[in-house]
C-alpha cells in the first residue's frame, strides 16, 4: 500500500517561495489502478515523483508498505527504488547507445539477476518486439520505444508501476495500443499502477482517479 500523509513541496523562488502541493493526504491500495489528474500546473507530476521516491517533499511523509520514504537519504531512496518500482516515462528514457535488448537488461543486470537476457527476451516478446531486439532506440518509432520502455519496467516485477503521461508523446492509434499494452500486462502481473495523464480515455481506463488542483486534491471517486 501507498499512503501519503500531509504531502508539501515547496520551492524557492525570487521573493519568497513556490508552492506546488499543499498537503496531500491520500491512500492506494496494493494491485489498484489509479490516475492522477488536473491541469497543467496543478501539481501531478510533482505528486508522482514524491510517491516513487524520486524527490523529497517539504513536509509530510510518503510510506509504501512497510517501508517510510523520508527516512531514507538518497542511496536508500535508490536501492528501494530498484528493488520495489518500475518507471514508464512520456520521454521514454531509453539509452541511445544500448539496443532495446541492452536496455532491457540494464536494470535486470544492477539488481544482479543472472538470467536478465533470458527475462528481457521474454518480456520483448510480449510486447510483440521480437524482431527488433538489436536495434537502437533511433531506429524504433515512438511507439516501439514506448513498447520497450514497458517492457523494461515490467522485467524487473515491481510491485508498484509509475507512469508519467506514458501516452503523451504519441499519436491516438499508437497511443491507444500502448494503454491496452499497459493496462493487459498490469493485470497479468498484478502490479500496483499510478499513473499521471492528461488523456481521459486513459483515466477512466483505472479503477480511481484522483483529481488535483492548484497543489490541493479536490476529488477522489
Amino acid at each position: 500500500m501507498i499512503r501519503a500523509e500531509n504531502l508539501q513541496k515547496r520551492v524557492p523562488m525570487a521573493g519568497g517561495e513556490l508552492e506546488i502541493l499543499k498537503g496531500i493526504s491520500l491512500e492506494i491500495k496494493s494491485g489498484e489502478t489509479v490516475a492522477i489528474v488536473g491541469a497543467s500546473g496543478s501539481g501531478k507530476s510533482t505528486l508522482l515523483g514524491l510517491l516513487a521516491g524520486l524527490d523529497e517533499g517539504s513536509g509530510g511523509r510518503v510510506v509504501i508498505g512497510d517501508t517510510d520514504l523520508s527516512q531514507l537519504d538518497e542511496d536508500g531512496r535508490a536501492v528501494f527504488r530498484g528493488r520495489e518500482v518500475g518507471f514508464v516515462f512520456q520521454s521514454f528514457q531509453l539509452l541511445p547507445a544500448l539496443t532495446a535488448l541492452e536496455n532491457v537488461m540494464l536494470p535486470l543486470e544492477l539488481k544482479g539477476q543472472g538470467d536478465a537476457r533470458e527475462q528481457a527476451s521474454h518480456y520483448l516478446e510480449r510486447v510483440e518486439l521480437s524482431a527488433r531486439t538489436s536495434h537502437y532506440p533511433r531506429q524504433l518509432s515512438g511507439g516501439e520505444q514506448q513498447r520497450v520502455a514497458i517492457a523494461r519496467a515490467f522485467a524487473a516485477r515491481p510491485a508498484i508501476l509509475f507512469a508519467d503521461e506514458p501516452t503523451g508523446n504519441l499519436d491516438t492509434r499508437t497511443g491507444a495500443h500502448i494503454i491496452d499494452l499497459l493496462f493487459e500486462l498490469n493485470q497479468q502481473e498484478g502490479t500496483t499502477l499510478v499513473l499521471v495523464t492528461h488523456d481521459l480515455q486513459l483515466a477512466q481506463r483505472c479503477q480511481r482517479r484522483l483529481v488535483l488542483e492548484a497543489g490541493e486534491l479536490v476529488e477522489g471517486d
